[in-house]
């Protein structure tokens, strides 16, 4: 079984306002190397400089969701996609997780589309990989270069949130429902007064102005004793 990530993206090319995702799933290059090919900051540096430069060559912020070969949910902020086609119609598609949070942190290649690249790859190994980094950077060789960025927060991380706050709001529902439930006499604990014989209410205690004395008296059926 071939292992994939899955990219979730607010597809930039589409125009229609949408909360629909567009899925992305590229081939984990471990499948190819022993470790993740690392890529120098420079390469991301020249890819800046095209950016501002060239109307082909544009970014995006639109990464919403990423899940790995295992089904783990990765935290979004350090990765990228650079999505790209050349003057021969081939497509490219690169997954990027950068080792440190500078602008100036190397990133390894951790993912890849269409599979086909994997048998370059695999063939070639890092004379492939420079080979399109340097198409990739080389406007005239290029169509459109789309580079994808993280908007945001995580979506798992975010769902995660949403149920935490819910469960608070649960919570301080209940403690509110209980303040707003008074027992008989409207105290928060039950009372220690005896229950009458007769019909089981409970006695409340009187002054018997007669007597003298102070009585417990049910004020249901009338019942009375001495205190």
């Amino acid at each position: 079984m071939k292992e994939l990530f899955s990219v979730f993206v607010n597809a930039p090319w589409n125009k229609v306002k949408t909360k629909k995702l567009t899925e992305i799933r590229l081939l984990s290059l471990k499948s190819v190397f022993e470790k993740y090919p690392v890529v120098e900051p420079k390469f991301f540096e020249d890819l800046s400089e095209n950016i501002s430069k060239n109307l082909h060559y544009s970014w995006f912020e639109c990464i919403r969701r990423i899940v790995g070969p295992d089904k783990e949910d990765y935290e979004i902020q350090n990765w990228n996609i650079i999505w790209a086609m050349d003057l021969d119609n081939r497509i490219y598609q690169f997954l990027f997780q950068k080792v440190g949070k500078s602008d100036e942190s190397q990133a390894v290649m951790v993912g890849l589309a269409p599979p086909e690249l994997s048998k370059l790859f695999s063939e070639y190994k890092n004379d492939a990989i420079l080979r399109i980094l340097s198409v990739l950077n080389n406007p005239k060789k290029i169509k459109f270069l789309m580079g994808l960025a993280p908007k945001g927060i995580s979506l798992a991380v975010e769902q995660q949130l949403i149920q935490a706050n819910k469960n608070d709001f649960d919570k301080l529902k209940f403690v509110n429902s209980l303040k707003e439930m008074p027992n008989i006499q409207g105290q928060w604990f039950f009372p220690r007064n005896p229950m009458c014989p007769d019909c089981k209410g409970l006695l409340i205690e009187k002054m018997d102005d007669v007597k003298g004395f102070q009585k417990l008296e049910c004020p249901q059926c009338g019942y009375e004793r001495k205190k």
